[in-house]
């Protein structure tokens, strides 16, 4: 999969981004779903007030990813922040991007913020996978957690689960919430009952 014709900026920062993304220990975080958020980002582009700047947040949502580690989109955040300050882009918009990066730390988009509820909702479409899609996407999280023993995971997904399940809504902008709640809600609930959780209301995440 070739995505660096849809790289935005100076063709060896995005070579290096693919890189990361290509990283062997990554099993759901990598280039296919960054194709994926930029995909979804397309979709939504127009729910956005500044569609480039989501479009760079996408490209560096997931950049740095260490399951063994808590701290990865603020490390993302940082690394966009050096990285775009070698392209001239105004502060103003590398600001924004690294905001947009760190927010996908809870996919907690503020009422009114158009450009991060379009990244979160692009980041969280797989959630509205088709069942063996969404059955895929569970597995890849679990290998990249193959150290993590398996009742600690399992705690920790559940946690994961019961909170999304527990927001009034998964998706912040219209047209997600329209194409995408249902079928995310009824995919969490089956894998939460399949954890040995329930279906109601810091582990790994997706």
């Amino acid at each position: 999969m070739d995505l660096l014709p849809r790289w935005p900026g100076p063709e060896p920062l995005g070579a290096d981004l693919l890189r990361r993304y290509a990283e062997p220990h990554r099993r759901y975080h990598t280039t296919e779903h960054l194709a994926a958020v930029l995909d979804h980002v397309e979709e939504l582009r127009h729910e956005a007030d500044d569609a480039d700047a989501v479009r760079l947040a996408a490209w560096f949502h997931d950049a740095v990813y260490d399951p063994s580690r808590d701290d990865n989109e603020e490390r993302s955040a940082v690394l966009a922040e050096r990285m775009l300050a070698e392209t001239g882009l105004p502060a103003g918009t590398i600001a924004e991007v690294a905001r947009l990066v760190r927010l996908t730390t809870t996919h907690d988009a503020a009422e009114g913020d158009r450009n991060g509820a379009v990244l979160s909702d692009a980041d969280l479409a797989i959630l509205a996978a088709p069942p063996d899609g969404y059955a895929a996407y569970a597995a890849a999280v679990r290998e990249e957690y193959a150290a993590v023993p398996d009742e600690m995971f399992r705690e920790g997904r559940a946690h994961v689960l019961r909170s999304l399940l527990d927001l009034p809504s998964l998706f912040r902008t219209a047209p997600a919430r329209e194409r995408w709640e249902e079928a995310a809600r009824h995919n969490l609930r089956t894998e939460l009952m399949l954890l040995g959780g329930t279906s109601g209301g810091g582990g790994p995440r997706g």
